[in-house]
């Protein structure tokens, strides 16, 4: 038998006994504050790599796996100190760590905040935010990779690939729990910098659409919006102020009220105005002429105009509120400052007397 601890490096097992793959054999695994909290399935999961989860939930429900000697369900929460009898398992060879594709390059981000309980970058565009559909890593992997001595880090929300800002990352199990918890309540504020194609409307403050999604026949993520009875429909609420018009071009403020996939991308859109650069939703046209300098003359700009700039939320120990900004990527506000404001009279704002 061997014993091994789990959770001391992002859920990677942490012993001098040989790997659960090298031989299959039983092991008494015990939970550190890494783990502590965490679904026994999920626990498993992570730590059985190469293993299929329906044989992960096998041996769960036949009684093999013990918490503390007696049994547990796949939905039991572990905590700090249990420990976790793993029957004999053995995983593919692959996973075991003998594959010959290379680690993710380590690699650190501009720190916004940080803490014992949490970090928050300000995420470049075009990196995501983990590793999958076709993506060997993102910016999780390259900080663990960076940070070998980190006892836990885990994504607590997404952003997309092509927006660029704030992105929050737990250090602690309790930490992410917590915040993850204020995000599904929606008790977090979100403020996103979006340049839009043509004039927004001023009194349009409000997008209240169902979006369904799906997968394209090339088997990519995508999102169109659908009526509010339409079954696949979620609904999703959007908020919009113009922060500045340009004679082809409106910067926006937006909130969401909801974090649906590509919710403010396709929301925009359905109004009838593409996010700059979009290149799943956008102008196809219009991004090329940016793209290659031919919009505004001596300036390219090959990226989606959609950052995360405002980020509030509760701190998970001690309550406080904080709030967080990030500003304007250096290509965003040079091509701000290259665009033409329209002139104030020919915007129509509507102002409310008392």
């Amino acid at each position: 038998m061997v014993e091994i601890i789990i959770g001391a490096k992002n859920g990677r097992a942490a012993a001098s006994a040989s790997p659960v793959s090298a031989a299959p054999t039983v092991s008494r695994v015990r939970v550190d504050e890494g783990s502590d909290g965490q679904r026994l399935d999920n626990f498993l999961i992570k730590l059985l790599k190469g293993v299929p989860k329906t044989h992960v939930y096998r041996v769960i429900r036949s009684g093999e796996v013990r918490v503390n000697k007696g049994r547990a369900a796949a939905d039991t929460r572990l905590s700090l100190g249990d420990e976790v009898r793993v029957p004999p398992v053995r995983t593919s060879e692959h996973a075991a760590g003998r594959s010959e594709e290379p680690p993710a390059p380590a690699r650190e981000f501009p720190i916004v905040f940080e803490d014992e309980f949490l970090m928050a970058v300000d995420k470049p565009a075009g990196v995501a935010v983990h590793g999958g559909s076709g993506v060997s890593f993102g910016v999780i992997e390259q900080l663990r990779r960076a940070r070998p001595e980190a006892k836990f880090l885990e994504l607590v929300h997404r952003l997309d690939k092509e927006t660029s800002g704030l992105l929050l990352i737990a250090k602690k199990r309790s930490a992410l729990l917590a915040l993850q918890e204020q995000f599904r309540q929606r008790e977090t504020g979100k403020t996103y910098s979006a340049l839009v194609l043509g004039a927004w409307p001023a009194s349009k403050k409000v997008i209240d659409v169902a979006l369904h999604k799906f997968l394209s026949p090339e088997g990519e993520r995508r999102v169109r919006a659908v009526d509010a009875e339409d079954a696949d429909g979620r609904r999703s609420i959007t908020l919009v102020k113009v922060v500045q018009a340009y004679t082809a071009h409106t910067l926006l403020d937006v909130t969401i009220k909801t974090g649906r996939t590509h919710q403010i991308r396709v929301h925009l859109l359905h109004e009838g105005h593409a996010i700059v650069g979009d290149d799943k939703y956008g102008d196809f046209d219009a991004n090329r002429a940016l793209a290659r300098g031919a919009a505004v003359p001596g300036l390219r700009f090959a990226r989606m105009f959609l950052h995360a700039r405002r980020l509030q939320f509760q701190h998970p120990a001690s309550g406080e509120v904080i709030e967080l900004h990030a500003p304007l990527p250096p290509e965003c506000a040079a091509l701000l400052q290259a665009l033409t404001p329209r002139p104030a009279a020919s915007v129509k704002t509507t102002i409310a007397t008392p």
